[in-house]
């Protein structure tokens, strides 16, 4: 989750590394630092602090440390407190190695007992500092025979940067569990977690394997293993360019994310889209007709925002294509014992590809005898990507707020055009088909259209910013829609929020329901709106306050609920792109009212990369 960047080269390091701190800080914001060296005597200068990047920024303003050599850290607290002494870079106890660290070490504790015994001393709660003492003791005339020699010891995940006063102009990376990449520049080489650190000095990047030791130097870079051997990866061109994570004049990430839905929607169906046939064109899926046809069951493992996709792509593939799908919450399947159904399918849904519990879950139902490991991410180059045996990018552009807005929509697109690839090769009706990508063709101007609420939600947010809690209602496909308009509630405006089936409401949160709760119902006209409608009824019964997403032309609901919300009619099995929509929205305005900081909420990262 922390961010990694590092610098060798010809310039001055430390504005390049302050720059990619800045664009990685939605990764984690607990606390940044900075060592630099520049080849003299005077070793490696370290500045760090417990707090923002931008007051990283400060202390460097007034204490300015120079040299063209350097790595840097964006935290977010894991082992130990988010404090100055526990923010990265650590050092060894000499002072002349220091390093940058994701992952977790998790046998730290046990290393940690056995190098205080031996002497060292420890200034930090880190697991990371283990690994600065680590390289210390380690034998090898190069800095990465220490690095080797060090990892050999240690149980755990790393995504490592590491210099050292004796070795001038060198970074060492390592990458075990957690992502890391190379940028490839003219007589400079960069190190970051993430492509945005570096865009806006080169879009050439090495993306490094889980055992790989890179070694850089202002005259080139190799890559090898712990046994010595050379390893060769491929250089890749990052697609995208700075603009995409610059805000482009609006307040907030969040907000210009959800303001994107429109073309980020239409990026994912882009060339995907068969209109004669009614099916989709999947060919990164790698699954021939023969291969559809004896999918006996689908599994689906996420998290979080994706884990929600998940199971609005359960609804969509099990109407179109027949086939059971079970979604599970990756970090629960990774250590249940799988079932070992033949046939099975399983699907890794992360926006970022790096999810570290839904990457596990899938190494999991690899080995419980998948017939076939499927990824749907939008970073192209990511671990999961690259394991997997085929899969569906969602070419949303970079998604830069830690809430996930623009990444859902695109992933139940990417499931629903799963969906008919699978329901084509299995039956499903033509006719049925060609209705539905014509309804996706449509999508783009119907989320336009939706966007337009904006005002109302925002004086929908004015009157209930100040409530301690809200419920939120949904059946069918929009179940799945109720879960994440809670989850961006609690995430950014620390309101608590819960989302539960329109029907079970009855089997409990009733007893909460009075005129201080707002109940949001995700209520478009479909088979079974007017069951939902019953709920409603249930809910003014009680005095609650009803706040109603529903569909264009389905009547007036003005008698029975407080506040409507119409989204444009589509297919039913399409209605949750555009009903999250408003949800976004109110979560937003709710936050901002709040006073909340949107973009990096507290306590949270945008990529979990840490169990």
């Amino acid at each position: 989750m922390c961010g990694i960047v590092g610098y060798v080269g010809g310039r001055e390091a430390t504005p390049i590394l302050l720059e990619g701190l800045r664009r990685l800080e939605y990764r984690g914001y607990d606390s940044a630092g900075v060592a630099v060296m520049n080849g003299d005597a005077a070793g490696i200068t370290i500045r760090k602090l417990a707090g923002r990047v931008q007051g990283l920024r400060q202390v460097l303003a007034g204490e300015p440390v120079h040299g063209s050599t350097g790595i840097a850290h964006t935290r977010w607290a894991t082992h130990g407190a988010p404090t100055t002494p526990n923010a990265h870079p650590h050092v060894d106890c000499s002072g002349r190695i220091a390093l940058v660290h994701n992952g977790i070490i998790e046998n730290a504790d046990a290393l940690r007992a056995a190098l205080q015994a031996s002497g060292h001393r420890f200034c930090t709660e880190t697991d990371t500092e283990t690994l600065a003492h680590l390289i210390e003791d380690a034998g090898g005339e190069t800095l990465e025979a220490r690095v080797i020699g060090a990892l050999g010891h240690v149980v755990g995940t790393y995504g490592l940067a590491v210099v050292s006063a004796d070795h001038p102009g060198t970074v060492v990376v390592a990458r075990q569990g957690s992502p890391v990449l190379l940028g490839i520049g003219e007589g400079e080489l960069f190190v970051a977690s993430d492509a945005s650190a570096i865009l806006e000095h080169t879009r050439s990047v090495v993306y490094l394997d889980d055992g790989d030791i890179a070694v850089l130097t202002p005259s080139g870079y190799h890559i090898i293993d712990t046994q010595d051997h050379v390893q060769l990866r491929p250089v890749n061109d990052i697609a995208w360019d700075l603009q995409a994570i610059e805000l482009g004049g609006y307040p907030h990430f969040m907000l210009k994310e959800i303001c994107e839905q429109a073309e980020t929607v239409r990026s994912t169906l882009r060339g995907r889209l068969l209109f004669d046939s009614g099916a989709a064109r999947l060919n990164g899926l790698n699954l021939s007709p023969e291969q559809c046809a004896a999918i006996q069951r689908i599994v689906i493992v996420a998290c979080g925002t994706s884990w929600h996709a998940g199971l609005v792509g359960r609804h969509v593939i099990q109407e179109l294509a027949g086939i059971p799908v079970a979604v599970e919450y990756a970090s629960e399947y990774r250590y249940s014992r799988p079932i070992r159904e033949p046939g099975t399918v399983a699907i890794a849904i992360s926006q970022s590809g790096e999810t570290a519990d839904t990457l596990e879950a899938m190494r999991a139902a690899r080995a419980g005898g998948a017939i076939r490991v499927l990824g749907i991410v939008n970073v192209v180059g990511s671990t999961i990507a690259r394991e997997a045996d085929g899969g569906i990018y969602l070419h949303a552009g970079p998604e830069i707020g830690v809430a996930s807005t623009k990444a859902f929509t695109s992933q139940i697109v990417a499931l629903t055009l799963l969906g008919l690839y699978l329901g084509h090769h299995r039956g499903l009706a033509p006719e049925a088909g060609r209705e539905l990508v014509c309804r996706l063709s449509q999508l783009p101007g119907l989320i336009t259209r939706t966007l337009a609420l904006e005002p109302q939600v925002r004086a929908l947010a004015r009157a209930y910013a100040d409530r301690p809690t809200f419920l939120y209602l949904g059946r069918g496909v929009n179940f799945p829609v109720a879960l994440e308009g809670a989850l961006k509630l609690k995430e950014i405006s620390y309101i608590h929020a819960e989302g539960y089936p329109a029907a079970e409401m009855k089997h409990g949160p009733i007893a909460l329901i009075d005129d201080q709760m707002p109940v949001v119902f995700v209520a478009p006209k479909d088979d079974i709106f007017q069951k939902v409608r019953s709920n409603m009824q249930e809910v003014k019964a009680r005095g609650g306050h009803i706040i109603a997403v529903t569909t264009e032309g389905n009547g007036d609901l003005g008698g029975l609920v407080d506040h409507q919300l119409r989204v444009p009619a589509t297919a039913p099995l399409l209605s949750p792109v555009l009903t999250t929509l408003p949800l976004q929205l109110l979560a937003y305005h709710i936050a901002v009212l709040r006073g909340c900081d949107v973009d990096q909420p507290r306590n949270l990262a945008k990529s979990v990369t840490v169990e």
